[in-house]
This record gives C-alpha cells, structure tokens and sequence, in this order.
C-alpha cells in the first residue's frame, strides 16, 4: 500500500495554497491524501465536566475546518482518495508522528494570526527541521505553485547528503514531466594570496570551478542513467549558495534540497543555506532527510 501525502491544515490561506499544491501532486504520484488539524482544545475544554448537550466550540470548529478542506480537494480532483483527522496534540509533535509513515509532509509558510506576521510559521519550520521523511513547504507564486514552468531544481550540496535528495528530485521531474536543473555554487577565495597575478587568481578560479562540476558529476552520473527519459541541465555557478538558489527558484516549480540527520536523532541540519530557501524561496521547497 502506498504511504500517503500528509497535509497539514488550519484553514489559513497558506495552508489552502498546501492543500491545493498536496492535491495536485497526490495526483501525479499516485497517493492517498491525508489531511491532518491538530489542536489542543481538549487539553482545555476538557478539564471541567460539562453538564450540557452542546458540544464544545474546539470540537466543532476543528472539524468543520476539515469537512470544509476533505471537500475542497476532493471538487479539485475527484480521483485523489482524501482521509482527513482532527488530533487533540500539539500541531509540530502531530505532525512529525504522522512523517514516520508518510511519502511526505506538506505545510504552509505561515501559520494563523500572529504568526502570519512572520516569514516562516514556526510549525513549518519546526516540521522541517525534524521529520523523517520529505517535508514540502509550499510558498511563491501561483505559477510556480501549479508546476507551470516545468523546471525542478535539485540544490548539490556536500556528496554525504546528496543521494536520497537526488533520487527525490528525479522521481518529481519524472511525476511532472519537467526538466531536473542540477546546481552547485562555488566560490573564488576571499583572500587570495600575495602576490598573484591576475592570470594565477583567475586559474586559481578554475580550479574550484572545475572541482564544483566534479561533484555534480560524482552525485548525478549513476542515477542519471538510470533516468535518461529526464531533461537534466547541470550548472555551476559562482556566488554564495542561498543567493544562486534564491535566484533560480524564481523559475522553478520545485526546490529540492537534502539535509543530513544528526548523529543524537533529534533532527535534521539545517544550516544557513536550507534556512534561507525555507524563508525567501520563490517556489515550493523541499527538505529530504538523509538518513
């Protein structure tokens, strides 16, 4: 059986742009879509008896906000087979257990009320940082949100977190019918040494040019002809890596980025490269977990 695509709903807009994104890629792939509305009103409403019929106003509104979510995704497509729960818990540790059986784990970017002032929602960001499985936060544009540039742009970091990432980014350009972008940053030293001339900086230049295509080389060659049906476009270019991304991502439908586990397993390192990209990306992000 398939392993679903969790989505996490509230009833923000952002969380209804995550639903429709979840929606369309249930779709692609071929999954179950399960909608998940944590909340911890029975931690409160529950501690007194009620004496009343009336059922307490955190239940009905939690479930209302999932018949009402059910109901959107299934008039956006009627073939994707929807599940939907309300769980009393804390919306990230919520979350984070349904990521042990899930394809994947899709957010918003920003959560309600006060924390829609921000640029990431904490859950986001929490969920992002600690699943174990694939977390989607969807963000940007409607066009890059409806896949309508057929570009899927996989970030080539350090070779030990690269493999599983790649594979992702393969199956999502294969699902999407879309060209994989493979990217490496590089960057000239700060401080060159005394003395060299312009001709020995700009060989010197090369060098990390020439080692950054190696890499891409290194991650991509075998899983590449594994999928020679894919468009693949490899590129390296000089600059800080959360600037290159954040400037492709304007062209792209998906931002696939791979993040290592920590050795103590209380979540994934996510340093200033997949922070930015979560933050300011113009398109949909992805962590994939090497574990």
């Amino acid at each position: 059986m398939a392993l679903p695509l969790v989505v996490g709903v509230d009833g923000s807009e952002s969380s209804l742009e995550a639903l429709d994104w979840a929606v369309d890629e249930a779709a692609r792939h071929e999954l179950p879509l399960h909608l998940v509305h944590a909340s911890r009103w029975e931690r409160y409403e529950g501690r007194l008896p009620s004496f009343g019929t009336d059922r307490p106003t955190g239940d009905v509104a939690a479930e209302n906000i999932v018949a009402a979510c059910a109901e959107r995704a299934t008039l956006r497509n009627p073939d994707v087979k929807v599940s939907a729960e309300v769980l009393a818990e804390d919306t990230v540790m919520a979350l984070l257990e349904q990521s042990r059986e899930a394809f994947a784990v899709v957010t918003g970017s920003r959560g309600r009320g006060a924390i829609a002032e921000t640029l990431l929602g904490s859950v986001s960001l929490a969920v992002a940082a600690r699943a174990v499985c694939p977390v989607v936060v969807v963000r940007g544009g409607e066009s890059n949100r409806a896949g309508a540039l057929g570009r899927v742009v996989l970030a080539v970091g350090d070779l030990v977190e690269g493999s599983v990432a790649v594979r992702f980014a393969f199956r999502e350009a294969r699902a999407r019918d879309a060209a994989l972008h493979a990217l490496r940053s590089w960057r000239r030293p700060a401080h060159p040494h005394a003395g060299q001339s312009l001709l020995e900086r700009e060989a010197t230049s090369l060098i990390y040019e020439e080692q950054a295509a190696g890499v891409l080389s290194e991650v991509l060659d075998q899983v590449e002809r594994e999928h020679d049906d894919i468009a693949v476009h490899r590129e390296v270019i000089e600059g800080p890596a959360h600037r290159v991304l954040l400037d492709v991502s304007e062209q792209a439908d998906l931002l696939v980025v791979g993040a290592l586990q920590r050795r103590d397993h209380t979540g994934l390192q996510l340093g200033r490269v997949s922070h930015a990209v979560l933050h300011r990306s113009a398109c949909p992000v992805v962590i994939v977990p090497q574990v």
